[in-house]
């Protein structure tokens, strides 16, 4: 076809109009997709499975769905107190409620926070552990009872006339139910409490053991990389009894201290309800999101065992793990998400 000179220029004006569009025809389509034109602040909170999945959402999020997406710091009570109050941040990706527990309740029941999904679908994990190999080689030794009777296996490397139970790093709230369980086991006359200073050198500790095969017990929780990387098994400690465990963990607690399993604390996907209300594609998301804590765990052993951050982590999963979370969204989205990282 033969154009005259002001049918090119018009030509090429359309052109230019159309291609300077697509972008925001683009930007659109993908806000729609997200729902909301609201920034969706997600909470990275201190621990290293909640800022790796913080990571790994507002990834999805952004490259998946188009939304506006914002890392900030946080931790348990700031965070939730901040969503209750001002609706912001908008998500805490694993918030740990049992801290919580009577003010997210009443505010679930006033309507301006919800819960999208469990993010640890198994629970989290408290407890005492000895090594699998440890549990192989001695098959009776399931339950704490059984461990206890034979503190000849896991002698004190500075007194192996006891036993050695490695307990929580001094401080720390599971420092005084640990306490209180060897207390309520009646440990003290074969048994040595031995408190590791500090998370670091108790992991070290864990370690140096696990390295050399050599039995341990100690007192862990999870998800954590170190129970994604070394093959433990937690000992049976019985029903978890709130009412003693309350007093086992209260200081001011005049009773004697008891037998009680550590229980599992909630872990969440907690949200403004604003995020329900405005971006229904985005909690139908979230509600897909929850992990095993063997998974959480051995996500965290990448990040462990590479130094690397919690950005760094989330980078790894995507990259690695694409049959999990390509089931939490929808085909196009998954592949805008794959384009991106790819």
């Amino acid at each position: 076809m033969i154009l005259k000179s002001g049918g090119v220029a018009a030509a090429i004006a359309v052109a230019f109009l159309s291609a300077g569009s697509l972008p925001a025809v683009a930007q659109e389509a993908d806000a729609a997709q997200c729902g909301t034109d609201r920034t969706i602040d997600i909470a990275e909170m201190s621990w290293p499975s909640a800022a790796a999945l913080a990571h790994i959402h507002a990834t999805i999020l952004e490259q998946g769905y188009g939304c506006d997406v914002e890392i900030v710091a946080g931790d348990t009570v700031p965070t939730s107190s901040s969503m209750m109050t001002r609706g912001t941040p908008a998500v805490a990706p694993e918030l740990w409620t049992s801290a919580i527990e009577e003010p997210w309740a009443e505010a679930i029941e006033e309507g301006t926070v919800v819960e999208l999904s469990d993010a640890i679908t198994d629970g989290t994990v408290e407890g005492w552990f000895i090594p699998q190999y440890t549990q192989d080689a001695n098959p009776e030794l399931t339950t704490a009872e059984a461990v206890i009777a034979r503190p000849d296996l896991f002698p004190d490397p500075e007194d192996n006339s006891q036993g050695r139970l490695y307990s929580c790093p001094p401080g720390w709230a599971c420092e005084l139910s640990t306490t209180a369980l060897f207390e309520a086991f009646d440990m003290e006359d074969t048994w040595n409490l031995f408190s590791p200073g500090s998370g670091g050198a108790l992991d070290a500790s864990i370690a140096r053991a696990f390295t050399r095969e050599e039995p341990i017990l100690f007192y862990y929780w999870g998800p954590t990389a170190i129970l994604g990387k070394y093959p433990a098994v937690q000992l049976e400690i019985g029903e978890a009894n709130m009412d003693v465990y309350a007093c086992n963990t209260d200081p001011d607690c005049d009773e004697p201290a008891g037998v009680t399993a550590y229980p599992s604390s909630p872990a969440v996907v907690g949200a403004a309800a604003w995020i329900q209300e405005e971006a229904p594609a985005v909690a139908e998301y979230f509600s897909k999101v929850g992990l095993t804590n063997a998974q959480i765990s051995e996500l965290l052993v990448y990040g462990d065992e590479n130094q690397a951050d919690a950005e760094e982590t989330a980078e790894n999963f995507l990259a690695t793990k694409q049959d999990v979370w390509t089931e939490w969204v929808p085909a196009e989205v998954a592949e805008k998400v794959l384009a991106a990282i790819g």
